[in-house]
């Protein structure tokens, strides 16, 4: 015998229980939350004031009870034996008395309607209980009785429609109020989620519209309130993208200006070279060839640093969530260790104190390896560049590194740091313009800045200024 196969048909509309469920909406869930405080609330003050008023009108019964009944006893009829007890009396007042000996008899007036008569009334007319009171369930009455005479107990029983009267009319009173409450509550909540979502709805609207179009303009802000800080907040957020996407426009857009130039030559030289290998084209002469080879070469390097500088750019650009104990000395004399190796006859004064910082040590030494090199290149043969580190006693220390070259005209001060700048001295010299822009931003990074002047010795001063301690 096989056993049964599942079969599922193809292209069958899918389970919707096994569908993701929508979530409630936000409005949706205050408006539950309103409506349900209220409703507990409601439920609770119902529930207090019910049992309240249905404690009351139980003893109001239980003391009038008690009080006919002793009243009844004093009566004359009672004594009698209630023969000559009015009936229209009793029920008018919707009483019920009768009298109950030791044999279970009971009398009870003419005309009147029988008490209910039990174990525990027996009990008090055989003298083994003094009272009892108790209701009666079979005829909706409260029942009291108290010893009247050895062997003999007087009977009272009373309706208890009127008092249940009462507390279906409060139980429906409440219900309806309460009822009414929890509407009311619904309604004020939706009201107010309504109000108090309009902002968060324009500010989904807003970032949707962001989303879709990537236009980062802000978001109008109205109050004062926590939504208001909320798109302040995120006023802020979309300012900094905005930010960010304009310095990577420029940063592409001075790349790629700046990468035409040597590429361009680069094609030239060796579509030249190229054309000189043909069959039949005139024959490049060994000088000419040589100097191409070393244009290309010069290019290459010049590239090469080019694109290093931007990928330090941009790794700068990269959010660092820890940092370190730096040593600044160790850091200027690693700097210096390799700008010595490729300064030639140039030689370099150096005076440092003490200074440490919290922070990034490979983008310091770039940066101050940056202002070492940039000395170097237009200092003149077997010139001095004086590099020192001093704190300046308000929390700070600087770096300064100064050359003797021919320094920096007063009207390339304001623009030396800028990126891809280069002032017309430079032009001519190696270099892709990036080399003090990355000085500046590793000083910002590190709460500090950085400006440039003009040194003692005729030359260019460049200075880094960052917080720390001595020690």
């Amino acid at each position: 015998m096989t056993e049964p196969v599942d079969v599922v048909r193809v292209g069958a509309p899918a389970d919707p229980g096994r569908g993701p469920k929508r979530r409630m909406s936000l409005r949706a869930r205050v408006t539950l939350l309103a409506a349900a405080c209220v409703a507990g609330v409601m439920a609770l003050v119902s529930i207090g004031a019910y049992v309240t008023v249905y404690n009351n009108l139980y003893q109001q019964v239980d003391d009038n009870l008690a009080t006919r009944a002793v009243a009844a006893m004093q009566t004359p009829q009672v004594r009698q034996g209630l023969q000559e007890f009015p009936g229209a009396f009793l029920t008018t007042a919707d009483i019920e008395i009768g009298l109950l000996d030791s044999s279970g008899l009971l009398q009870y007036p003419p005309g009147g309607k029988r008490p209910p008569a039990g174990h525990e009334e027996l009990a008090v007319a055989r003298g083994t209980a003094s009272s009892s009171l108790r209701t009666d369930t079979a005829t909706d009455t409260r029942v009291i009785a108290l010893q009247y005479a050895p062997g003999q107990a007087l009977v009272l029983a009373q309706s208890l429609g009127s008092t249940k009267q009462a507390l279906n009319q409060l139980a429906a009173v409440l219900a309806l109020i309460g009822g009414g409450g929890i509407v009311i509550a619904a309604l004020a909540g939706t009201a107010v989620a309504r109000t108090g979502l309009r902002p968060v709805e324009r500010l989904t609207s807003a970032t949707e519209h962001i989303a879709r179009t990537g236009d980062l303009r802000p978001i109008p802000v109205s109050g004062d309130d926590e939504l208001a800080r909320l798109t302040h907040s995120f006023n802020t957020m979309l300012g900094t993208v905005a930010e960010s996407q304009e310095r990577q426009r420029q940063l592409v857009a001075d790349a790629g200006h700046e990468l035409r130039t040597p590429l361009t030559s680069l094609r030239t030289n060796l579509e030249l070279l190229l054309s000189a290998s043909r069959a039949g084209a005139p024959a490049l002469s060994e000088r000419d060839r040589a100097d191409i080879e070393t244009d290309i070469k010069a290019q290459l390097d010049e590239l090469t640093q080019l694109i290093g500088d931007l990928v330090e750019l941009a790794r700068q650009d990269e959010p660092r969530t820890e940092f370190e104990r730096v040593d600044m000395v160790e850091v200027v004399e690693r700097a210096l260790d390799r700008a010595r190796r490729r300064a030639g006859e140039i030689e370099f004064a150096v005076q440092l104190q003490p200074w440490f910082l919290v922070g990034d040590h490979a983008a310091l030494e770039r940066a101050v390896l940056n202002l070492l090199d940039n000395a170097v290149k237009f200092s003149p043969p077997a010139s001095t560049v004086r590099v020192v580190l001093r704190p300046l006693g308000d929390g700070t220390a600087v770096v300064e590194v100064g050359d003797s070259g021919p320094g920096i005209a007063e009207a390339d001060l304001p623009k030396v740091f800028d990126r891809f700048y280069r002032s017309s001295e430079a032009r001519t010299l190696p270099g892709s313009g990036l080399g003090l822009s990355i000085v500046k931003q590793a000083a910002e990074r590190h709460g500090g800045t950085v400006y440039a002047g003009r040194a003692p010795e005729g030359g260019a001063l460049i200075t880094i200024r960052i917080p720390g301690t001595p020690t």
